[in-house]
């Protein structure tokens, strides 16, 4: 939850632990309450991708699996501090991002084992989860194609004079796209209100990223005007604290922002892809997961300054792992869609001849 005043005025024993000599800057912008927030729920998209995993692994969810383990405060950081009717739209690394825009774990798990229980009724799968009620814009399979459909919800905002900020996650891969510049110019032009998140987890599939950038990731916002940052993705109090100022600033009419998340992926690009060995050393990887893993870069943090026990963190991970099983029991217990499915919300409106169609007359 975004920091309130009464929580500004408020603070906590644990709160002054972490201020005193070698205390911990920046943690004191936020109560024991809200750390512990952090921590249940970047534990529960952890156990919550392990679990879906697990389920690949044996058959459970085909298709296509990208896992979002190792960048969880980056989910977290960039759509915790939004309000309810701030928009999202994300690449098809999305369960976790999906989570923290609300929606529900068992549907999301349903929709990965592709049955009629899930957010997308089983149709779209791992790489498309939507929300609309929530605001959740998807998961889109095809690479950068989210970009210019955040500008066009940025530019709806502006048309109707309303106040919300939209957040579009994209990889350091999708820079490279055409619809990216094109986005990204429009976006500048009209001074829209859109955050370009680039998640840049240091390779495109197998292609590490200075191999096929001319620049850095973080200039590729300069050359339209659009106002670039960086931050440290795996330190959700940094990226949250970031965040928080920057969707204030957007919603007062700052415009259009491009950040840089430096994060990494401690799993391969899918399901398909080994974690190391091909394009990454094993060696880079362990000492990614022992150095930056997000969920101990905040435990460690949580630790030294007092404000959470073993207990509590076990406590916590406890309740991640009762719901991510309770997900699976949910997808496992809904049916997979009917026969009947194939032909339904493949239109927006049916014409003439997909009424013929659907009444059997004209196969």
């Amino acid at each position: 939850m975004p920091k309130t005043e009464t929580q500004d005025e408020k603070k906590t024993d644990a709160n002054d632990g972490a201020e005193k000599e070698g205390g911990d800057e920046g943690i004191d912008r936020f109560d024991r309450e809200q750390l512990h927030h952090f921590m249940r729920e970047m534990l529960l998209y952890r156990r919550f991708e392990e679990k879906a995993e697990e389920a690949y692994a044996i058959g459970k969810i085909g298709g296509f699996c990208h896992l979002h383990i190792g960048q969880e405060a980056v989910a977290l950081g960039f759509i915790g501090p939004l309000q309810e009717k701030d928009y999202v739209i994300t690449a098809y690394r999305d369960h976790t991002q999906a989570l923290a825009k609300g929606l529900e774990p068992g549907p999301v798990m349903a929709e990965l084992f592709g049955r009629d229980g899930g957010v997308s009724r089983g149709k779209g799968g791992s790489m498309h989860i939507f929300g609309a009620e929530q605001r959740f814009m998807g998961g889109h399979g095809i690479v950068g194609a989210q970009v210019p459909l955040a500008a066009g919800m940025g530019w709806a905002i502006k048309y109707r004079e309303e106040d919300q900020v939209c957040v579009c996650f994209l990889g350091d891969a999708a820079v490279n796209q055409g619809a990216f510049h094109e986005a990204m110019n429009m976006s500048a032009v009209w001074e829209l209100p859109v955050i370009y998140v680039v998640e840049n987890n240091e390779y495109g599939m197998g292609t590490a990223i200075e191999r096929v950038s001319a620049v850095s990731i973080e200039e590729r916002g300069e050359g339209y005007g659009v106002p670039t940052h960086s931050v440290n993705g795996q330190d959700i109090i940094e990226t949250w604290s970031f965040v928080e100022d920057l969707v204030k600033e957007v919603r007062d009419g700052a415009g259009p922002q491009y950040v840089e998340a430096r994060t990494y992926r401690f799993k391969g690009h899918s399901m398909s892809d080994p974690v190391s060995g091909t394009y990454r050393s094993k060696d880079e990887v362990e000492e990614k997961k022992e150095k930056e893993d997000p969920i101990s870069v905040l435990r460690e943090r949580l630790f030294d300054a007092e404000i959470m026990t073993q207990d509590e963190l076990e406590a916590l991970d406890e309740e991640a792992r009762k719901v991510a099983d309770e997900a699976v029991e949910f997808a496992e217990d809904s049916p997979f869609p009917s026969e009947e499915e194939l032909y339904t919300h493949v239109y927006a409106e049916l014409n003439e001849h997909g009424r013929l169609f659907m009444d059997g007359r004209d196969r």
